[in-house]
C-alpha cells in the first residue's frame, strides 16, 4: 500500500472536467519573486526538467523585458519540448512581435481589469482594456500564436465587466482565458461562484492563476477546476511575488492523493525538481514545506516511530518514494528504546538491553543540552555506554 488517506473523501461527489491541463509559471511569475534572477543555464535546467516531469505548458518569460530574457525564452522554444511554451506579453504589439522573435507556441497577453488597476495603474476605462484585448488577441491571432488572455486582478473585478471582456477575447480567437487571483484575495467559496457563472456564459477554456497571500492557492485552484475551470498556473516550490502562487508539488499530490486525480505526472521526480528550483533561486525550502520539506517524512516522537516502524501510513499518508524522498528516523529528547535500536542496527551495533536504556537516556539528555543527534554523536554516546566498544 503507497497511501491511506481519509475515506471521508470519498463520501463527496466530485467531478473534474475530463482534459484540464496544469501549466507552469516558474520561470515567469516564479522569477519576479524579489530578489531571483535565473541565469540561461537554470532556465534551460528547470524547462527540461519540467518537460520531464511531463508538464503541458511552460510560460517560459516575459521577452518585452529585456534582450537576455528574450534569449533565454527563444532557447527554450528551441530546446524541442514536449511541452508547448508560453510567453508572457501586454496587450502591445511590440510585446507581441517580441514573442513571436522568440518563436514560442503561444501567448498569455493581459491587462488589469479591476476598477483599481483601471484606475490607479493604467488610467483608462472599461471600454479602453476591451479595446486592447481585441486589438492584441486579434493580432496575436493573425500570426498564428495559441492565445490566453488574461484578465489581472479578475477576482476583484465587476462580474459584468469580466464577461465582457471574456466575451471580446473569446469572439477574437483567443484560446483560454485566465482568472488571475492576482493579490490572493478570494475564498474557495468564491472562485466556485466566480467560476460557474462565467461557464454559464462563456464557451471558452479558463484557467486559474491563483497567489498565495492567505495560504489559498492551492484549494482555490482545486476548487475552481471542480467549478468547470480547465487550466491552473503553478510554480515549483509556490515561488512568486509576495507570498507566490499555487505550488506545483502541493496541487500535483492533493489531487492524485487525496482527490484520486492522477494526471499522468511523474512524481518520483518532484523532490529532484524543487530542488533545482531551490538552489537556482537561492530561496531554500522550508523544513515543513509539505511534499518537498525536509521534515515531511523524518520521525522523531518515540510513539511515533514505534508505529512507524512497524507501518509507516501510521505517520505518513503515502510512501515518500512517491516523491523521491526517503524515510528519516531522527534521534532526540522523544526518542524511545524501539528507534534508538532500529539506529543502532542501522550503524551495525549491538548493545545489551541496559546499556539501550542508559543509550536513550543519553541521547535526550544531549539533545536537551543543545547537541544535535548527528551519527558520530551517536556513536561516541554508544561507545562511552557499552562494554564492547
Amino acid at each position: 500500500m503507497q497511501y491511506y488517506i481519509s475515506h471521508y473523501n470519498k463520501e463527496c461527489e466530485i467531478t473534474f472536467p475530463a482534459d484540464f491541463i496544469i501549466y507552469d509559471t516558474t520561470l515567469r511569475d516564479g522569477e519576479q519573486t524579489p530578489g531571483v534572477c535565473f541565469s540561461l543555464n537554470d532556465k534551460l535546467e528547470i524547462a527540461r526538467t519540467l518537460d520531464q516531469f511531463k508538464i503541458n505548458q511552460i510560460e517560459a518569460g516575459f521577452p518585452i523585458v529585456s534582450e537576455r530574457e528574450r534569449e533565454s525564452v527563444s532557447a527554450i522554444a528551441k530546446e524541442g519540448l514536449n511541452a508547448d511554451i508560453l510567453a508572457l506579453t501586454r496587450t502591445k504589439p511590440e510585446d507581441i512581435d517580441a514573442a513571436l522573435d522568440c518563436d514560442v507556441d503561444g501567448i498569455i497577453t493581459f491587462v488589469g481589469t479591476s476598477d483599481i488597476h483601471l484606475d490607479h495603474k493604467m488610467h483608462i476605462t472599461r471600454q479602453d482594456a476591451i479595446n486592447l484585448c481585441e486589438t492584441a488577441v486579434d493580432y496575436a491571432k493573425d500570426h498564428g500564436l495559441y492565445v490566453a488572455f488574461s484578465a489581472e486582478d479578475a477576482t476583484r473585478t465587476d462580474i459584468e465587466f469580466l464577461k465582457r471582456i471574456y466575451s471580446k477575447a473569446q469572439e477574437c480567437g483567443a484560446d483560454r482565458v485566465h482568472i488571475a487571483d492576482t493579490t490572493g484575495a478570494i475564498t474557495p467559496q468564491g472562485i466556485d461562484y466566480l467560476v460557474r457563472e462565467l461557464v454559464k456564459d462563456l464557451d471558452i477554456n479558463i484557467a486559474l492563476h491563483c497567489h498565495n497571500d492567505f495560504g489559498l492557492a492551492v484549494i482555490n485552484s482545486i476548487t475552481g477546476v471542480l467549478a468547470g475551470a480547465k487550466g491552473i498556473s503553478t510554480t515549483v516550490n509556490g515561488i512568486g511575488e509576495r507570498a507566490g502562487n499555487a505550488s506545483l508539488e502541493e496541487l500535483i499530490m492533493a489531487l492524485k492523493i487525496l482527490y484520486g486525480k492522477d494526471l499522468g505526472f511523474k512524481t518520483k521526480y518532484i523532490t529532484e525538481l524543487s530542488n533545482i528550483v531551490s538552489q537556482a533561486s537561492g530561496l531554500p525550502i522550508p523544513y515543513n514545506k509539505p511534499v518537498v520539506g525536509n521534515n515531511v517524512f523524518r520521525h522523531e516522537s518515540g510513539i511515533h516511530v514505534d508505529a512507524v516502524i512497524e507501518e509507516p501510513l501510521c505517520y505518513e499518508p503515502y510512501v515518500p518514494e512517491l516523491v523521491g524522498q526517503k524515510r528519516q528516523l531522527v534521534l532526540g529528547k522523544h526518542s524511545g528504546c524501539r528507534a534508538v535500536r532500529a539506529k543502532l542496527n542501522e550503524c551495525e551495533l549491538d548493545v545489551s538491553d541496559e546499556e539501550l536504556i542508559e543509550i536513550v537516556r543519553q541521547v535526550k539528555k544531549s539533545r536537551e543540552e543543545g547537541k544535535y543527534i548527528n551519527d558520530q554523536v551517536f556513536r561516541d554516546i554508544v561507545k562511552k555506554i557499552s562494554k564492547k566498544e
